[in-house]
């Protein structure tokens, strides 16, 4: 009986075992079936979907998308034609011909690529009449990136073909696709660039299409890709713009609230135009090799600079930290810094106090470089060794963002340099230095060097008095959720009770009579800021200016460079002012200020100077 039970036991279970196997191969898995779709005898082509649309953060359109027209080749279907008449209808030579249909052919011989890209609408009417004689050819349909207000180049990037490297990197793309190269094009591509839609066409041993394969089973629609809202304010980016005419530098304003990038200007620039259509690559070429003004490179995420006199305030917020000053500790200034025997050994000051004490207050309002380099060097040799105590100081200075790439969702960027105890063991394989050695770190100069949108992103931090969120471009995407890293605050290592009497200090740079920003100063608007002066060994010296509005509940943030600007009240004050009043206010109250600002030259001014 027991075993009489376990045989039908295990007829039973083997036909369970074949019953499954068998739904499995004839319901559930369709290799077999789908595996005919790569068969010579079923042609695909694609249905690419709209990139989603780019607004600004008040639903400003920033970028659209054109109906274009491409000519498609799949090379195992071209038969001997009159080469010459398709190339004159066309527009190519006979070179370019060969060269596409080989470039083609290397990709696959009957999978379809892109033969000529961007036909115009007038070459397209003309080709659909008459490409039946060329067999082979197809036109394909598909959308291209439109700027309605030809600006914000630098944001927005761009979007260009697919290389053979990136299709063999990633199954998604095929040959003639595009993909954003640069920009918010390049961060947010997978949300931007939607799915594309296949059709499977029967063909018969004749090669005639007959229709759609298996009925369209196997068919899928195009989905267009998510909208995006950015967190820049198209108004003030194109006032940006127009301040920085004839000027080399970068404008990075932020909501210090928030994190939210509300400007982004990188001067040269290109209009964005330019690179769409059929001279795209030709226009590509050419800025990128204009070595002069190099309009590709975003000035606001990429330049580094020393950052000079705004990096005094970091200095003085560690000092505090470290208990080697207070608000009342006091110096006198007799036009500068002594640090050593030498004649080189001392730092030149401009505040003109002529010896008078020098208070933490009117050590920033008027800049003074000895006050700060006094509180550098007692921060420093407060450690045992100088290279626990620039270690102890850079930790400081880096949580306010700074040495590193904010971990944002900007395509490009540079980290700075924050240097730390290990660098100067390097220069110095001796062990002989201390804290003078490293004395001009005091004043933004020496081994410091920033960006733009960190010097933006940490007068944010002060502003908020001790916390900054990540920096960010993307405000919302439609149909998914912000990164929440961007929603979380960031704190520095500085206590919030330092911070009040550093900000009074700065409002004093516009407010008090001696200030080095007294005649950067809007009426009606409470403002705290820093000039700065950065020292270039290449050339005339670079005109930075850091500041923040309102001083209570601050919206908004900013940092200029002005390359080549002289000192930080000749170009850059200005136009972070302007700004500031311009997004605060919606008008300008100083016309005159405006129009230099708007006509000035920096090249100009420096041929004046020589002659």
């Amino acid at each position: 009986m027991k075993r009489t039970g376990l045989l039908t036991f295990l007829i039973i279970f083997i036909g369970v075992i074949y019953i499954a196997r068998l739904f499995y191969l004839q319901v559930l898995d369709n290799s077999f079936n789908t595996s005919t779709l790569n068969n010579s005898a079923v042609k695909v082509m694609y249905d690419y979907p709209e990139r989603g649309y780019i607004f600004d953060r008040n639903g400003i359109l920033l970028v659209a998308n054109q109906l274009s027209y491409d000519v498609m080749v799949i090379p195992s279907e071209v038969k001997p034609m009159d080469t010459v008449a398709f190339c004159a209808l066309l527009k190519i030579t006979k070179a370019e011909f060969i060269e596409k249909i080989e470039k083609a052919s290397r990709y696959s011989t009957r999978i379809p690529s892109t033969f000529l890209q961007q036909v115009s609408k007038d070459d397209y009417a003309s080709l659909q009449e008459i490409l039946y004689k060329f067999k082979g050819f197809y036109i394909q349909k598909r959308s291209l990136r439109e700027y309605p207000r030809s600006s914000a180049a630098n944001v927005l990037g761009y979007i260009s073909e697919v290389n053979e490297t990136m299709i063999n990197n990633n199954s998604k793309y095929h040959l003639g696709e595009l993909i954003g190269t640069a920009g918010i094009e390049k961060s947010y591509e997978e949300v931007l660039r939607g799915t594309k839609g296949v059709k499977f066409i029967q063909r018969d041993r004749f090669n005639k299409e007959i229709g759609s394969f298996k009925n369209g089973l196997y068919d899928t629609l195009p989905i267009s890709g998510n909208d995006i809202t950015l967190t820049i304010d198209a108004v003030l980016q194109q006032y940006g713009e127009a301040l920085m005419a004839n000027k080399r530098g970068g404008i990075v304003a932020i909501e210090p609230s928030t994190g939210e990038i509300l400007a982004m200007v990188s001067m040269p620039t290109y209009d964005p135009n330019l690179m769409v259509g059929r001279d795209r690559s030709k226009n590509f070429t050419k800025l990128y090799l204009d070595s002069i003004s190099k309009p590709l490179l975003d000035r606001g995420l990429q330049a580094q600079y020393p950052p000079g006199s705004p990096f005094k305030v970091i200095s003085a917020l560690v000092a505090l930290q470290e208990n080697v000053i207070t608000t009342g500790s006091s110096i006198q200034c007799f036009g500068g810094y002594k640090y050593g025997s030498g004649k080189s050994s001392f730092m030149r000051c401009h505040c003109e106090t002529g010896g008078s004490p020098v208070a933490l207050n009117v050590a920033i309002y008027r800049s003074c470089n000895s006050y700060f380099a006094n509180a550098y060097r007692k921060t420093i040799d407060k450690f045992p060794t100088p290279t626990e105590g620039v270690n102890v100081w850079g930790k400081h200075a880096e949580s306010f963002g700074l040495g590193n790439y904010l971990d944002n969702d900007l395509s490009v960027g540079q980290k700075g340099n924050i240097p730390n105890g290990n660098l100067y063991n390097k220069i110095y394989p001796n062990g002989r230095w201390r804290s003078t050695a490293t004395i001009s770190n005091a004043i933004g100069q020496g081994e410091v060097l920033t960006t733009p949108i960190q010097l933006a992103n940490m007068t944010a931090a002060i502003a908020n008095e001790g916390f900054y969120y990540i920096p960010h471009i993307a405000k919302k995407i439609k149909g998914k959720p912000l990164d929440k890293k961007f929603t979380t605050p960031i704190y520095t290592t500085i206590d919030k009770k330092h911070f009040k009497p550093v900000i009074e200090g700065l409002f004093d740079v516009f407010e008090n009579p001696r200030g080095t920003a007294r005649g950067s100063r809007v009426e009606g608007l409470e403002i705290s800021g820093k000039t700065g002066t950065s020292e270039n060994p290449h050339g005339q010296d670079h005109s930075i200016f850091i500041a923040f509005a309102p001083k209570v509940n601050p919206k908004i943030a900013i940092a200029v460079f002005v390359e080549n600007g002289y000192w930080g009240a000749r170009w850059a004050g200005p136009i972070a002012t302007l700004m500031i009043e311009k997004y605060l206010t919606g008008k300008i109250g100083r016309p005159l200020v405006e129009k230099r600002m708007f006509e000035g030259s920096i090249q100009e001014e420096y041929d004046k100077q020589l002659k």
